[in-house]
């Protein structure tokens, strides 16, 4: 792709061009006696004619202006995208691990025309991204979307649901899911439910640096997956992602038990209530930390009706009811993160089980994480209890407003989906707690 060059100025249009540099071309910049090296940027309406940007080895960008005194050396030019590649050869007596791609920062890279990070590569691309993956099992699979994680929505958590039942009916030992880290917790819950007993490993990894940057935690997390899938014999729903910020340790989190706690960091991803169902490290050396079902034969059934009309409110001092009157009037679920052990202040209670004669299913969860609710210690508890909403020991509230989505699509009525509500389905709930969580 050329260089845009309508914005820079006829002089380093004209140099641009005479060295043939290109969008995502390596060069060496001189300028006013500093040396820098990296991939040339689009240039944007905001530099000013006479700068460059290009992007450094740290992966931070720089715009350097260009004088009569500068030099612009191309050290690479871009390598051309190699389409319909062979299929990698299938080794016997390897396991056969399906790679189902979404999208997300794990499976992007930079767009050159416009600077933006965007999901592009496709599955084969992932898996040659992290050639030890190849090493441990068959790899093949298929790009089911190629969306950024806020796109997610109940759509597409049962075509993917439907998907890994496929894969796994179809002889796959295992299946890794490859998702933006964004809302990754969203849907290892919703597939945690819709899966059910699965028979086999499903696990979700993501990157919180794309595959283009030299500190990408991309390869390491997909090797770690596929080797968990390979070598810890436990069946379920899973997110795997880096548990330090070096590449040397990796855990392995239960799907409804798992919450992003940081922007950026490597380690972002933390187990709540619960330890981390395994850890591995750098070599593949694995810990089993919690019990977890067993890998098992048989196939997989996906159930994945969910209610659309539900919704997930984190309570505040001061919330107003006659903001969320019309919206919880019109939803059959509500989720409700509220205060320390689950609580809300006394005019919402008045919404609350106002709510609940109109037919909604009013779930109460805690803002705090960590412990769980009891709406039995205040009187303010025992006031929404009688209000007529039900809590959830120490469930996520996101996990809540998955669980809730698909319990009350798949109950016969508003009795039953409380009473799975109330009940642990895929390790989401727990009154029991160690003294190391």
């Amino acid at each position: 792709m050329k260089v845009s060059i309508m914005s820079y100025s006829s002089s380093l249009s004209e140099l641009l061009e005479s060295i043939g540099a290109k969008e995502g071309s390596k060069l060496l910049v001189e300028s006013e006696g500093r040396s820098f090296a990296g991939i040339l940027m689009p240039h944007h309406d905001f530099s000013g004619e006479d700068i460059i940007v290009i992007k450094l080895k740290s992966g931070y960008n720089v715009g350097i202006r260009i004088g009569q005194d500068s030099a612009v050396k191309v050290l690479e030019h871009p390598e051309p995208k190699v389409k319909n590649k062979a299929p990698a050869e299938r080794k016997e007596g390897l396991p056969n691990i399906s790679l189902i791609a979404t999208g997300g920062t794990i499976a992007s890279n930079v767009e050159y025309r416009t600077g933006a990070v965007r999901p592009a590569l496709s599955v084969s691309d992932l898996a040659d991204s992290a050639p030890e993956m190849r090493g441990a099992a068959n790899i093949s699979g298929r790009a089911l979307f190629s969306i950024f994680s806020e796109n997610m929505n109940a759509e597409h958590w049962q075509e993917l649901a439907a998907a890994v039942a496929e894969e796994i009916n179809n002889g796959a030992d295992g299946v890794v899911i490859s998702h933006g880290t964004d809302t990754m917790g969203y849907t290892a819950a919703a597939l945690s439910f819709m899966l059910g007993d699965v028979p086999k490993p499903v696990v979700i990894v993501g990157a919180q640096r794309s595959t283009d940057r030299p500190s990408s935690d991309a390869p390491s997390n997909l090797t770690a997956a596929v080797r968990f899938c390979v070598k810890g014999g436990k069946a379920g729903v899973f997110v795997v992602m880096h548990e330090a910020l070096g590449d040397d340790s990796f855990a392995v989190h239960i799907g409804t038990r798992v919450r992003k706690m940081h922007t950026s960091r490597r380690d972002a991803f933390q187990s709540i209530n619960v330890r981390p169902a395994a850890l591995l490290d750098k070599d593949g050396n694995m810990k089993l930390t919690s019990e977890g079902r067993n890998i098992a034969s048989g196939k997989a059934a996906a159930r994945t009706k969910m209610e659309r009309s539900t919704i997930l409110l984190q309570y505040y001092p001061g919330m107003d009811p006659s903001l969320f009157e019309n919206a919880m009037m019109k939803s059959k679920g509500i989720v409700i993160a509220g205060s320390g052990l689950g609580h809300v202040n006394e005019e919402m209670i008045r919404l609350i089980k106002k709510a609940c004669d109109n037919g909604s299913l009013v779930v109460m969860t805690s803002q705090c994480l960590g412990g769980r609710t009891n709406l039995n210690v205040y009187k303010t508890g025992r006031d929404i209890l009688s209000a007529g909403a039900i809590a959830v020991l120490d469930m996520l509230p996101e996990t809540a407003y998955v669980k809730l989505m698909w319990a009350l699509a798949n109950a016969d009525n508003v009795d039953e989906a409380k009473r799975l509500m109330m009940t642990p389905l895929a390790g989401e709930m727990s009154d029991r707690r160690s003294v190391d969580v």
